[in-house]
């Protein structure tokens, strides 16, 4: 079970950050209200919110879920794989620090939160362009020592791990094509995405509750057949800067 979260709201360049969609330029008032309808429902299932401030030299940063990897025991401090990303985990340590053990990611190992995926006491470590073999090796490290096991699976398509890989209970993953048939996720139920819908795959579980892309019928539908309360959340600026769901938050 969650009961906090941390977020940030969104800078009012936000639209300067890092993208590859063409979907056309985002607008910032309607971040912001997606941005705090996403707010009120965590806060809906009961999490208490914190939240920081913009960072006004950092566009992306309102993506937090890259900065850090939390879990029970301890909150692993990352080294992002952008270089202009890096200097946004300091102010992601300070909140973190009085609450949770602080571990961290040294150069040259890199890792983005987006990457992680954690099912109960295993994690998923994505190596993708943002997390390097050696992250991957030191947040292995990290959470063997907390009794924690991991596997790492090549990312080939798609920004993040969680782009393409999500749990949303039951023992059921939400994957896209490309990782149906990976020796990795053997041992859960695949659910796959129509390829029309695959960005829907970015869909977070929170206390028995499903967050999931408005839009996206056939993945709803899907998603439908678990018995989970369900939640639909408009997230086309997010979408326009290359973010979904998962980023937008750290759950702990």
């Amino acid at each position: 079970m969650f009961h906090n979260a941390l977020v940030r709201t969104p800078c009012k360049n936000f639209a300067n950050g890092i993208t590859t969609q063409s979907l056309g330029a985002p607008n910032y008032e309607t971040m912001l209200v997606q941005h705090e309808a996403y707010i009120d429902t965590l806060k809906s299932l009961g999490l208490t919110v914190t939240i920081l401030q913009p960072e006004e030299t950092f566009p992306d940063a309102h993506f937090v879920e890259d900065a850090a990897v939390i879990f029970k025991e301890a909150a692993v401090i990352t080294n992002p794989g952008a270089d202009a990303r890096k200097g946004e985990e300091i102010t992601i340590e300070k909140a973190l620090a009085p609450l949770k053990t602080i571990e961290k990611i040294v150069a040259p190992g890199t890792v983005d939160g987006g990457d992680i995926l954690q099912v109960g006491k295993h994690f998923f470590i994505g190596v993708s362009d943002r997390t390097n073999k050696e992250g991957a090796a030191q947040l292995s490290a990290i959470v063997a020592k907390y009794g924690y096991t991991s596997t790492t699976v090549p990312v080939a398509d798609g920004l993040h791990f969680k782009s393409s890989v999500n749990y949303v209970g039951k023992n059921t993953l939400l994957v896209t094509e490309a990782f149906k048939e990976r020796e990795e996720l053997k041992g859960y139920d695949l659910m796959v995405l129509d390829t029309d819908e695959e960005y829907a795959g970015n869909t977070l579980l929170i206390n028995n509750t499903l967050i999931t892309p408005k839009g996206y019928p056939k993945t709803l539908a899907k998603l439908k057949s678990l018995g989970l309360e369900i939640v639909e959340l408009e997230t086309s600026e997010t979408r326009k800067m290359d973010g979904g769901l998962t980023c937008l938050s750290l759950r702990f």
